[in-house]
C-alpha cells in the first residue's frame, strides 16, 4: 500500500466528520492531513500497512520526531486528538477492539488568557471612524468593527454573512456557526444604523454583487486575509496591543460584557460556544474589575 492510498482507508472517518459531526472543510482537512503524515511515517519507519497494525510505541515515536523537529506542544496535542478521535471511530465501528492510542497522553498547555481591547480604546477609535470619509472603503472598515465589535462574531461568521442574515425590523442577525449551527443575535441601534449606511453605499456601487452582506470596495466578496489586513490597520495606533485582529475584537466583545455584569451562560450563546469551559476562560480577565468593585463597595476593603 502506498501512502497515498491511506486516503480510501480514512474516507469512513473524514465522512462521518463531514457528515454527522457537520465539521467545516478546513478542520476536516486538518484531521486528513494529521493522518496523511502520521502513516507516512508509521510506513517509512515500521513497514505499517493498515491502521490495524500502528502500535502505541510507534506513535510516541513519531510523536517525539515531531517534537524534535520543532512542533509546539499545541501542534502535537492536535495530532494526539486527531488519532485518538480516528481509533475510536475504527472500534466504535467494530475494526479493532481497542485503541493503540489509550496509553497516549496530550502534553499540558499554559493557559492563555485571551488579549482585549481597552474600552476606552475601543470608543475613541468607533468615533474617530464616524467622522472619517464616507468612501467604500472606510464604509467598509467601519462596519466590520462594529460587527466584530458589537456581535462577537468569528471571522469565518461575518464573511460569510448573507444581506437576508440582517432583518432590521426585529433588530437582530442570524450567524451560522461553526458545524453550521445557527444562532440569533441581538443588534443595537448603533450597529443598525451602520449596517443601513454600509447597505446603502452597497445599493448605490454593487447592487448586483450577489448574497454576500460585505463586500470590498471592488463589490467582490470577503476574503479571510483582506479583512484581517483591514482591521489591523485601523487598530494600529488604536491600542497598546501587539495582537490586532479580528479575534480581539471578538475577545473585546466577551470580556467587555462579562465586566459589566453579563451572564456568563448569556456570553457563551452570544459567542456561540458549544461548551460554557470555552466561555470561563473570559472570567479571568474581569478579576481586576471586581477588585475594583470590592474596593469601592466593601465597608472593610
Amino acid at each position: 500500500m502506498q501512502v497515498s492510498d491511506y486516503g480510501s482507508v480514512f474516507q469512513p472517518f473524514l465522512d462521518h466528520l463531514r457528515f454527522q459531526k457537520r465539521f467545516s472543510a478546513h478542520t476536516v482537512l486538518a484531521y486528513a492531513t494529521d493522518l496523511q503524515q502520521g502513516f507516512a511515517y508509521f510506513r517509512l519507519a515500521y513497514g505499517v500497512e493498515r491502521p490495524e497494525e500502528v502500535l502505541p510505541a510507534m506513535i510516541r515515536s513519531w510523536l517525539a520526531e515531531g517534537k524534535s523537529e520543532g512542533l509546539t506542544a499545541r501542534t502535537v496535542k492536535r495530532k494526539i486528538s486527531t488519532f485518538k478521535s480516528y481509533y475510536k471511530f475504527l472500534v466504535r465501528q467494530g475494526s479493532l477492539s481497542a485503541s493503540p492510542m489509550a496509553s497516549i497522553l496530550s502534553p499540558k498547555l499554559s493557559k492563555r488568557l485571551p488579549e482585549f481591547i481597552k474600552e476606552e480604546e475601543v470608543l475613541n477609535l468607533l468615533k474617530a471612524l464616524e467622522a472619517g470619509a464616507e468612501d467604500g472603503r472606510s464604509l467598509l472598515a467601519r462596519t466590520l468593527l462594529v460587527l466584530f465589535y458589537s456581535t462577537g462574531m468569528r471571522l469565518s461568521e461575518l464573511i460569510g454573512l448573507r444581506s437576508d442574515q440582517v432583518d432590521y425590523g426585529r433588530a437582530t442577525l442570524k450567524v451560522l456557526g461553526k458545524g453550521n449551527k445557527e444562532r440569533v443575535l441581538p443588534l443595537s441601534p448603533f450597529l443598525i444604523a451602520t449596517l443601513q449606511r454600509y447597505a446603502q453605499w452597497r445599493e448605490e456601487n454593487a447592487a448586483g454583487a450577489g448574497p454576500n452582506f460585505l463586500l470590498t470596495e471592488k463589490g467582490k466578496p470577503l476574503y479571510a486575509r483582506y479583512v484581517w489586513k483591514l482591521v489591523n490597520e485601523y487598530l494600529t495606533g488604536a491600542t497598546t496591543l501587539d495582537k490586532r485582529s479580528p479575534h480581539v475584537l471578538r475577545h473585546s466583545f466577551a470580556t467587555h460584557l462579562m465586566n459589566q455584569g453579563a451572564d456568563l451562560n448569556a456570553v457563551k450563546e452570544l459567542l456561540g460556544h458549544s461548551s460554557l469551559a470555552a466561555t470561563q476562560v473570559y472570567t479571568h480577565n474581569t478579576i481586576g474589575k471586581l477588585q475594583e468593585i470590592h474596593r469601592k463597595a466593601h465597608p472593610k476593603s
